[in-house]
């Protein structure tokens, strides 16, 4: 993978709500990948590696209405 540390960061929607996802987008520009986590439990729990263009196009769905709503 990279030597470079995820800089994560939480959605301002979350709203500290307790069911977190964090990203850190510091990675796409140079490797190309998104990493993705569950942090509401465990922020040392897995991580998922998103191909930047795959998260590129999840967010503008989710900008467009695309996903429904809650």
């Amino acid at each position: 993978m990279t030597t470079e540390t995820p800089r994560w960061f939480t959605s301002s929607y979350s709203n500290n709500g307790g069911a977190c996802v964090e990203v850190a987008t510091n990675l796409a520009a140079p490797h190309g990948i998104v990493p993705v986590r569950d942090s509401k439990n465990d922020t040392t729990g897995p991580v998922l590696t998103v191909p930047a263009t795959a998260f590129t196009t999840f967010v503008a769905g989710v900008r467009a209405g695309e996903f429904g709503g809650a």
